[in-house]
């Protein structure tokens, strides 16, 4: 019963989006990689990393929060989630320490008629709405536009942010303010788009996105985009 429980505590914290916002308000360009990390890929997508090395490696980080984004996918979440129950049941005193684990996606999607990613953050995983877009593939027809993306995962009770607004065939002038007219709550602005090492936000597209991002009231995150075997770079 008591493993049960702190399961399901586990499951409802990975879907606190009223936390996670709080964190997002706080985010700068010094948050990631050493303190947060809201964009990770596992090989339950694109990425190379298993999932319970993704926890291992946030621990001895010391993250104090992450997410799994893989797309189309939570089962890189799952594994990780459970992995991290059983390690807190064999640790129960380091809890406190432990890092915030949110649930996670990225989803694929049209916005002026190009495709980006909108990233899913905390919400329920196993909510109808977003069902469509956990599937491993790429949606079709109306589904795969961006105002029905970020509705499911609105209805999901999830936070939608578009991920690394300077890499579209579009410039982020045009996409950001669309994307916040159809209700996106933050952007990916700390980001590193020439994949330098040791890793540090784009200082250019950084400043470009964090100002078109305060004209609309949206939130920051940052991410390494990791595809590789460390959290600390995305390659």
């Amino acid at each position: 019963m008591a493993i049960e429980l702190a399961q399901g505590a586990a499951s409802l914290a990975a879907r606190d989006a009223i936390g996670l916002k709080r964190v997002f308000e706080g985010i700068s360009a010094e948050s990631c990689p050493r303190f947060f990390n809201f964009h990770i890929h596992t090989i339950h997508s694109d990425g190379r990393l298993q999932p319970e090395q993704v926890i291992e490696q946030a621990i001895a980080i010391g993250l104090r929060g992450l997410t799994i984004t893989d797309h189309h996918s939570v089962n890189g979440y799952r594994k990780a989630q459970q992995w991290l129950n059983e390690w807190l049941q064999s640790f129960p005193d380091l809890a406190d320490s432990t890092p915030r684990f949110w649930t996670g996606a990225e989803i694929n999607a049209d916005l002026l008629d190009i495709e980006v990613h909108i990233l899913a953050y905390a919400f329920n995983p196993d909510h109808v709405a977003i069902q469509p877009y956990l599937q491993g593939c790429t949606v079709t027809g109306e589904a795969y536009r961006a105002d029905r993306v970020i509705a499911a995962i609105h209805a999901a009770n999830g936070l939608a942010v578009l991920a690394h607004p300077v890499r579209y065939k579009r410039s982020p002038v045009d996409l950001i303010p669309a994307a916040a007219q159809l209700g996106i709550d933050g952007l990916e602005t700390y980001y590193a788009y020439n994949n330098p090492s040791p890793w540090h936000p784009s200082p250019q597209q950084t400043k470009q996105v964090q100002t078109l991002g305060e004209s609309h009231g949206l939130l920051n995150t940052c991410g390494t985009d990791t595809h590789g075997l460390s959290l600390l770079q995305r390659l």
